[in-house]
């Protein structure tokens, strides 16, 4: 029987453990915290996260809870366009999924061949060819012929495997919460929610998952919105956290100041902002027969700009399941894992440097650079975004 041991709960690591178990993996799952359970917020998919999700036979569960976001613009604070709508996406508009919609979905692909281990705290890594890749928490050692590390950004795998990669600051906090629809304000039906608001430091984005009174396959429907401002996370606790934002966004136009009267306390979630500098030089390590992979955030972790960190997982849960689909433990085993590290490590690395080009506009401080970023922003940001849409377009899962 193939074996294969994922660390982390998260939407990638249950993506790939689905995937596995549906390819006739027998798969233990590890969670460090008490239980497996996604954040109340949202996450938008841009084409190759859906791509990847169909090629996962999740396309169904999908389309009963995904939003598609509108074209979208780009405004000043003061209200003036820098882009106009319809201007960036065209036909690769992306979608937008209520967070524990999309983890109760991958929970019910999991089938009866993945085994959830909860409150495993992986402190050891073992990944030599003398022996079966297998990591631990210093009671319990977990043995199998593929060890995946969907152990985020803070991976003690991949810390073993890649030292050279660090965790660094990418210079800016985030702030999400999704408004249920019994509280959210009620917005002119003649503007759709979905443009972006880009200041000095200070960027908003709100979506509607699904319609007021009716959420389609969705018990948790509302106006989902991201607020990002250069520099550190906020110790205080969220009541005052909410009170700067509101005071930050005071003067921004509608509907930002109607979503943040609305948004409670509960609803935050504040998000440090990190990233992978350098990242891991290769994304698979064989060992004994087979081998160990990085996947997700502990392989890719970027700035959220460009929205890709999630789509980016599953690609990776689709690139592996289709290479270890009919390998045997041994040498076709560990031919897979270096396979999937060829596949997925240029990738990566491609989408982290768009990321970090929009980060690099976004970010822009002081009179005049702000002055030439506005002038250029016309120009730069469809070039930029319809970059970021072509390289998400044209991701394909492997045969």
């Amino acid at each position: 029987m193939r074996t294969a041991v994922v660390v982390g709960g998260g939407v990638g690591g249950l993506a790939a453990a689905g995937a596995l178990a549906r390819s006739g993996w027998q798969v233990t799952l590890l969670e460090r915290e008490a239980r497996v359970r996604a954040e109340r917020t949202a996450l938008v998919l841009w084409p190759n996260g859906i791509r990847a999700l169909r090629a996962l036979g999740l396309g169904d569960g999908l389309d009963a809870i995904a939003t598609p976001l509108p074209d979208i613009g780009i405004r000043r604070p003061d209200g003036h366009w820098l882009v106009q709508p319809r201007a960036l996406l065209g036909e690769r508009a992306p979608v937008v999924v209520h967070q524990e919609d999309l983890h109760d979905a991958l929970i019910a692909g999991l089938g009866d061949r993945v085994e959830i281990r909860t409150g495993i705290s992986v402190r050891t890594v073992r990944a030599v060819d003398a022996d079966r890749p297998a990591v631990g928490d210093g009671r319990t050692t977990f043995e199998a012929d593929v060890v995946v590390a969907a152990d985020g950004i803070d991976s003690t795998i991949r810390r073993r495997l890649a030292p050279e990669s660090s965790v660094v600051s990418s210079g800016c906090a985030a702030w999400r919460a999704v408004i249920p629809w019994y509280r959210a304000p009620r917005l002119p039906a003649d503007r759709p929610i979905g443009e972006e608001i880009l200041g000095a430091g200070y960027r908003f984005v709100a979506a509607s998952l699904g319609e007021r009174g009716s959420s389609g396959g969705s018990t948790r429907g509302g106006i989902y919105w991201v607020a990002t401002a250069a520099g550190a996370s906020r110790p205080e606790p969220p009541v005052t956290q909410l009170a700067l934002l509101r005071r930050w966004y005071a003067n921004w136009p509608a509907p930002i100041g109607d979503l943040l009267a609305a948004t409670e306390p509960d609803d935050l979630l504040q998000q440090e902002v990190r990233e992978l500098r350098p990242l891991p030089r290769c994304y698979g390590f064989p060992a004994g027969p087979g081998g160990v992979v990085l996947l997700g955030d502990s392989a890719h972790a970027m700035p959220h700009h460009l929205g890709q960190g999630a789509c980016l997982a599953f690609e990776d849960a689709a690139t592996l399941r289709s290479v270890l689909r009919e390998a045997i433990p041994g040498d076709q085993t560990r031919a897979a894992v270096e396979s999937y590290s060829r596949l997925r490590r240029p990738r990566a690395a491609t989408v982290v440097r768009q990321t970090r080009r929009m980060a690099a506009v976004l970010q822009t401080r002081g009179r005049l650079a702000l002055r030439a970023r506005d002038a250029a922003l016309g120009t730069i940001t469809p070039r930029l975004m319809g970059s970021a849409a072509s390289a998400a377009a044209q991701w394909r899962p492997p045969s």
